[in-house]
């Protein structure tokens, strides 16, 4: 019997195991959360099966999502990106990612860890929504808008509250899973 799955990620395998293995499960290590803050920046304005698609190709070109690494980054690194037919060639993004690699940082500097400071805003303990449907997940909250706001305070780009809310259902900030899906008590 197929097991019961929220109804955005049907259709898809790629999709499917994404929805089965990460979405929606805490995430605290600091490598992981800047990854899908990369991620979420990137799919801005694009669908999330055409970053998933492209996931492995961000990996190479960034190398492995290392902040400290991308921090440093210099106009020929920036170039050869532009270049790379692999990843989405958006001079905003790719220029947006560095600067939030810097900002990234700052915050651990300040928190001791991204991770301290991201899921601070939630006491360290994920929401639990009670989806139905996953068309009544919201777009964005009034806590995603508080958060998307605090980045951008701290220098972040590309982070506004949709971007925020959607790295916050990856992360497991919050648990969007409709409620009769297979993962929902999982997560």
């Amino acid at each position: 019997m197929e097991k019961h799955r929220c109804g955005w990620c049907l259709g898809s395998d790629l999709y499917k195991a994404y929805h089965d293995e990460e979405w929606g499960v805490p995430v605290f290590d600091d490598d992981t959360l800047f990854e899908f803050l990369i991620l979420e920046t990137f799919q801005a304005g694009l669908s999330w099966i055409t970053i998933l698609k492209k996931r492995e190709n961000f990996r190479k070109a960034f190398d492995h999502f290392d902040y400290k690494k991308i921090a440093n980054y210099n106009q020929k690194k920036v170039d050869s990106l532009l270049q790379n037919e692999g990843i989405i060639r958006n001079k905003l993004k790719v220029n947006a990612t560095i600067t939030n690699a810097q900002a990234f940082m700052k915050i651990q500097d300040e928190f001791g860890s991204f991770s301290k400071y991201i899921w601070g805003f939630v006491d360290g303990k994920p929401i639990k929504n009670k989806l139905k449907n996953h068309k009544e997940a919201p777009a964005n909250t009034s806590l995603s808008d508080a958060i998307s706001k605090d980045l951008k305070k701290r220098g972040f780009k590309f982070v506004g509250s949709t971007v925020v809310y959607a790295h916050m259902q990856a992360t497991g900030m919050v648990n969007d899973h409709e409620v009769n899906c297979f993962r929902y008590d999982a997560v």
